[in-house]
């Protein structure tokens, strides 16, 4: 069946700058970190782009090692690129990454040039596509020199393999002199993906300050802490089919401590008052920050993109949540 997104789309999805750039994101990015490799279906896959897409989620987050195995995420999206988003190109922004293994050898890893442009060549044979909108640097390299990985990303956006660049998982210095150096090249640096989220808010204190000097966007990665902001463990439950019982991701049954449930106990309690879910608690936490353009979200079946999408469009959190969601944060 020929897909055909829904008229209505753009109706109610915040779109904010990034930084100061001209690049308007979804205020909910969909990551395809996970449920989206060689094993997940791909009927399910299909499903939940499509409800991305037709609930205005326009940005599409991969990098080269999602999977597994490594680059099955982005076949996978080449193929709902080819078979149902194709005539709508134009309207979404494509991110891919590069700077986990990816192939064995020295070559294959890390921040050099040559590792960098044949990644991103690779990427894009897989989905397809003769650039991405945003191509991000994974992770710092401490063994190549800052100037080369910068140059190479410069390069990329010269060569018209990227729109636009962006780096992952920096701490504010090293974000600092990546903007000084990108800035002297000429190259349109635009954006920061980091991990945070209520119990993850080290961003707050070096990075988050540097992107607002360096007008940079951010895009929070795990803004649900792979689920453990969610309704999913309250009471203790560990169900069979989420990520702590699973074996990716970061999520682990031993995270789930009697403590952590006491304060998401708490924190579920401030949400319930307001009217809100826990994970729409915690995606408006993570969006009042003013360097924040989008938070990135995963998804294992559409109604999780649904209620994602509702968060957004929900009244910003007002002071006396804030400062309740603070007081329980800070009793950790």
């Amino acid at each position: 069946m020929t897909y055909e997104a829904a008229a209505g789309r753009y109706g109610s999805m915040p779109y904010p700058h990034c930084g100061r750039s001209g690049l308007r994101l979804s205020a909910v990015s969909l990551g395809l970190w996970h449920n989206f490799g060689g094993a997940d279906e791909f009927d399910t896959q299909r499903r939940i782009v499509h409800t991305a897409f037709d609930h205005g989620i326009t940005c599409f987050d991969l990098a080269n090692n999602y999977g597994p195995p490594p680059g099955a995420a982005e076949d996978n999206f080449g193929r709902l690129l080819a078979r149902d988003l194709k005539p709508y190109r134009d309207e979404i922004v494509v991110c891919t990454k590069a700077g986990y293994t990816m192939w064995p050898g020295p070559y294959g890893d890390w921040g050099s040039r040559k590792y960098l442009v044949a990644s991103l060549d690779q990427s894009l044979k897989r989905m397809g596509l003769d650039y991405v909108d945003i191509f991000y640097h994974h992770r710092p390299d401490p063994a190549t020199p800052l100037e080369e990985t910068m140059a190479a990303l410069d390069w990329i956006v010269r060569s018209g393999r990227a729109l636009y660049v962006g780096i992952s998982n920096y701490n504010g210095e090293r974000t600092a002199a990546a903007a000084a150096e990108l800035r002297r090249l000429g190259t349109p640096f635009v954006i920061h993906q980091m991990r945070y989220n209520m119990l993850v808010r080290q961003p707050e204190m070096d990075l988050f300050p540097v992107l607002e000097r360096e007008g940079l966007g951010g895009i929070a990665f795990s803004p649900l802490a792979q689920g453990l902001l969610t309704d999913r463990y309250l009471g203790g439950a560990l169900p069979a089919d989420s990520r702590a019982a699973g074996k990716v991701g970061f999520l682990k049954p031993e995270h789930i401590t009697p403590e952590r449930l006491r304060i998401i106990e708490a924190l579920n309690e401030v949400a319930r008052t307001g009217g809100r879910t826990l994970a729409q608690l915690a995606l408006g936490w993570v969006r009042r920050q003013p360097a924040i353009a989008s938070v990135l979200i995963g998804a294992s079946r559409p109604q999780q993109v649904v209620d994602a999408v509702r968060a957004v469009e929900m009244a910003p959190l007002a002071g006396d949540e804030i400062a309740a969601v603070e007081a329980i944060l800070a009793s950790q």
